[in-house]
């Protein structure tokens, strides 16, 4: 499993609207309605259910949200990187300018904690989130992040 299996070129985006999580789980939504043709009332749903089970804000200004959603396959993700970090309630409790969403079908077992423990790999690399950081253009964005999952296979 890459990163290019999971994410498309058209679920990656820069927003500059986002102003709270709530807003931001919203932007994913519309995001993946976009990329995916999934309904972004269910999506956003889904994603606020599991955020009230605990905050994916794992630190260092990363989120990973994520929802199981039936109807579904396999398991596909969206990234936004934000012009201005937001309140995530992240467990270091620092705000959040990057966020990579992932979506597993309901009876997906490893597979979704397959894909998570790879974005949450690639995404501690501070190499990569600065390079993130630095190019708020969305296919630049997607480049970075097949280039990082090369990077890691080799």
């Amino acid at each position: 499993m890459d990163l290019g299996n999971l994410l498309k070129p058209e679920a990656v985006k820069v927003v500059t609207s986002a102003t709270s999580k709530k807003r931001l789980l919203h932007e994913i939504a519309d995001l993946v309605q976009h990329a995916y043709a999934l309904d972004a009332g269910f999506v956003v749903e889904a994603l606020i259910a599991r955020e009230s089970l605990g905050p994916t804000g794992v630190g260092h200004g990363v989120a990973l949200p994520h929802a199981r959603l039936d109807g579904i396959t396999n398991v596909m993700g969206a990234f936004v990187l934000l012009d201005k970090p937001i309140d995530f309630d992240s467990v270091d409790r620092q705000p959040v300018d990057i966020a990579f969403a992932l979506f597993a079908p309901e009876e997906a077992g490893v597979e979704h904690l397959k894909a998570l423990a790879l974005v949450s790999r690639t995404l501690r690399d501070a190499t990569i989130c600065a390079k993130l950081r630095a190019n708020p253009n969305a296919a630049t964005i997607y480049a970075i992040l097949n280039e990082a999952k090369s990077a890691q296979a080799a």
